[in-house]
């Protein structure tokens, strides 16, 4: 590729989807002028998707804050540094000391995973504010795996992810990874190993109500109807037993409650959920046998069974499934990676487990998962008192825009603006940071470092890369990192500091408590000869040292000369390969048994409402969400190059429906739902099975006080503005996005 003189190039990995591509930048000055996939990285050997391929666009857009603002007479203006930090210590702090640390919220939105500062910072800060009031994106999303992983295994985190280079049958629901480029399963060019897959004499199946670009390229697709995934489910293990179709294989020494299992699910017969699922009972019994006879399988759930009334029953009998029939923690299987920064790996044996419901929700009693509370629940946790405890009376949001993405946004935007303090982390004045009294922009993703401290965890194959910022830190910004550790400081009562104290007191506490392991690899030495040994040129880089080099492949300071540290990771700018996923049991699991714990109590204790939908038949519409590739949540319709064409916020509806409605493509269409109406244009497909409706989501960008130009050319309907937030799943306290019932008329029609 030519450039001009003035121009050269930067190795970045791409920070807006879970894909994790490497990217080559082109830069002229401190533009980013061209972006393409980097066929030298180890992990993603050159594939590129349109979001990547509009790194610069994104990057670049003018319409991301430069300056702080701090709301003075009523409104945001441009303030230093230093007034806006002074500004969220006189906030934060007197509603500690009036009311107490959990009358102080923490939202976590999604982005805090794409970024290095966002995964190194808010436990910190959550530590030292010592609030219970902590919402994030999880609770829209993924909380129901969560909780099943760590109800199965002991540890929340220990997620396993299909191997899907070497499987020979991959089962897959409510995902559409060919859009969005795959969740809680970090894989470089998914589209093309589903390919890869089907080449190799490999069997796809899709479990959806839509005919994806997914579907379409599975070798069979199940239109099933909307949030019945776990009967779906819960019929193929009852076939396993009945069929005497379980094989442990090497599993059997670590998995308890089989018997128990195959007595749970006994009625949940393929004859007893068809009707409900409105799946034949020979094509569910097929499914089940097929699993059973491959020589390798994995199933794969996501988004569309997460976001149901049963989504951590889904989520557990994913694994289940995978379990009964011999393929978990097997190539070919589902395996848990290794990243290079996770904690030193313990000795196998029991653990403390996993428990749900140490504490709940002040108003509706949601019971707390993870640490977290349900997104769902923020509003009424800030507009209603009860007479326990205080409201939630300040907000910390970071890269967080709940007024779109969490249910009935209406009332949660009334509900900001009777804080008495709000502090948001954006680059963008959106729907949300537009109330806050203090917001504090991040740089553009190209003048920060990046690793995947996340998503290396869900990836499925074990490496390493990590890029330091492309483009210096423009003048006048501050680096997202000490943002954050400022932030930290502000709100525990240390403002003033110096930042790099916060890193300081996280390197101290971490060797301080490996020094004491007896399986570290630094077991018995001095902290402080550890810490000067630390290299980097910031405290977010002495961290990473650190953390490699106590990892499963590090260094451990010198006690594994060839392993890991950070001057060897700089080193190799394309990554480094650590190799295929490989078997880890019994080294994950921190169940109290030590073993898999196969049907937890309050799985059990959930079967019930299970068994209750059997008899359940929905008569009219109901409503699931969608992705585009060009998207990702609410983030990217700010960028031309990424809206536009069929990314459009448009209702998808069968066409049998539509006649019997009498809506014609292209109509406006009044959807009612529980939580309020919106209107959008009917697009009619026949890609979205009858009794169906579709709407994507991530739009609704039609508030007045935001500076997000060209997201309000074009600003769609919110979809979450059709739930009023009071249907969640039980265990998880995840939000119910799909198969939710509507209404629908044509505008101007009665609903």
């Amino acid at each position: 590729m030519s450039t001009t003189p003035d121009s050269r190039t930067a190795l970045r990995i791409c920070p807006l989807c879970e894909a994790t591509c490497g990217l080559t930048l082109t830069i002229e000055g401190t533009r980013v002028t061209r972006a393409r996939g980097d066929r030298d990285d180890v992990f993603s050997k050159g594939f590129i998707c349109p979001k990547g391929a509009s790194f610069g666009a994104a990057d670049g857009d003018p319409d991301r804050l430069r300056t702080p603002l701090v709301r003075k007479d009523g409104e945001l203006r441009e303030a230093t540094w230093a007034e806006a930090f002074d500004a969220v210590a006189a906030g934060l702090r007197p509603v500690v000391e009036a009311h107490g640390p959990h009358a102080v919220g923490v939202v976590l939105g999604n982005p805090n995973v794409h970024t290095m500062a966002g995964a190194l910072y808010p436990p910190v800060l959550l530590a030292g504010l010592g609030t219970r009031s902590l919402f994030t994106a999880s609770t829209v999303d993924q909380m129901p795996k969560h909780v099943s992983s760590g109800l199965l295994y002991g540890d929340a985190h220990a997620i396993p992810v299909p191997d899907l280079d070497r499987t020979d049958h991959l089962l897959l629901l409510g995902a559409n990874p060919l859009e969005s480029n795959g969740s809680l399963c970090t894989a470089p060019d998914f589209p093309g190993r589903l390919k890869a897959l089907k080449a190799r004499g490999g069997t796809l199946t899709v479990v959806d109500p839509r005919r994806t670009r997914t579907a379409k390229l599975a070798d069979r697709h199940v239109a099933i109807r909307p949030g019945t995934d776990a009967l779906l489910l819960a019929a193929m293990a009852q076939v396993l037993f009945e069929e005497d179709l379980v094989d442990l294989g090497d599993l059997a020494p670590v998995v308890l409650g089989v018997e128990e299992l195959a007595e749970a699910v006994r009625e949940f017969t393929p004859e007893a959920v068809a009707g409900a699922c409105d799946v034949e009972a020979g094509t569910i019994r097929a499914m089940a046998r097929d699993l059973a006879a491959a020589p390798t399988a994995a199933v794969y759930g996501r988004i569309g069974s997460c976001t149901v009334p049963h989504g951590t029953l889904a989520s557990w009998l994913v694994d289940v499934l995978t379990i009964l029939t011999g393929n978990l923690d097997r190539p070919g299987g589902a395996l848990f990676p290794h990243s290079a920064t996770d904690r030193t790996p313990r000795p196998a044996g029991p653990g403390r487990g996993f428990a749900l419901g140490r504490w709940r929700s002040r108003v509706s009693g949601h019971p707390e998962a993870k640490g977290e509370l349900p997104l769902s629940a923020l509003a009424e946790e800030i507009d209603t008192a009860t007479p326990e405890g205080s409201p939630v009376r300040a907000l910390v949001v970071v890269a967080a825009n709940p007024v779109l993405s969490a249910p009935d946004g209406d009332r949660l935007d009334k509900a900001l603006d009777s804080l008495d303090f709000m502090v948001s982390v954006d680059p963008y004045l959106n729907e949300t940071a537009r109330h806050a009294d203090v917001v504090l922009p991040p740089p553009p993703p190209s003048q920060a470092p990046h690793f995947d401290f996340a998503f290396n965890a869900f990836a499925v194959r074990n490496q390493v890369r990590y890029n330091r910022a492309a483009v210096p830190l423009e003048g006048g910004r501050m680096a997202e990192t000490e943002i954050l550790a400022r932030l930290t400081l502000a709100a525990t009562g240390m403002h003033g500091a110096d930042p790099s104290a916060v890193d300081d007191l996280v390197v101290r506490q971490t060797l301080g408590k490996a020094v004491k392991e007896t399986h570290s690899p630094v077991h018995g030495r001095d902290p402080e000869e550890l810490s000067a040994l630390l290299t980097g040129e910031s405290g977010p880089e002495r961290r990473l040292d650190m953390m490699l080099r106590l990892g499963p492949y590090g260094d451990g300071f010198g006690a594994r000369p060839d392993g890991l540290n950070l001057e060897r990771l700089l080193a190799h700018p394309h990554g480094i390969d650590l190799g295929p996923l490989r078997p880890r049991l019994p080294q994950p699991l921190k169940t109290v048994s030590g073993r898999i714990e196969l049907l937890p109590g309050p799985i059990a204790g959930d079967l019930p409402r299970l068994r209750a939908a059997l008899g359940e038949r929905p008569d009219g519409l109901v409503l699931i969400g969608r992705r585009h590739l060009r998207s990702n949540n609410s983030w990217l319709h700010n960028v031309p190059a990424l809206t536009g064409g069929t990314n459009r916020c448009t209702l998808h509806i069968h066409p049998e429906d539509a006649a019997r409605l009498d809506i014609a493509d292209g109509d406006a269409v009044r959807i009612k739902g529980a939580g309020g109406v919106v209107t959008a244009p009917a697009e009619v497909t026949d890609g979205v099975r009858r009794g169906v409706v579709s709407l994507p989501h991530g739009w609704g960008h039609d508030r007045p006080g935001t500076r997000m130009s060209h997201a309000a050319l074009d600003p769609g309907v919110n979809v979450n503005q059709l739930l009023d937030g009071s249907l969640l799943d039980p265990l998880s306290g995840n939000a119910v996005l799909n198969g939710v019932p509507v209404e629908l008329a044509r505008a101007g029609a009665t609903l």
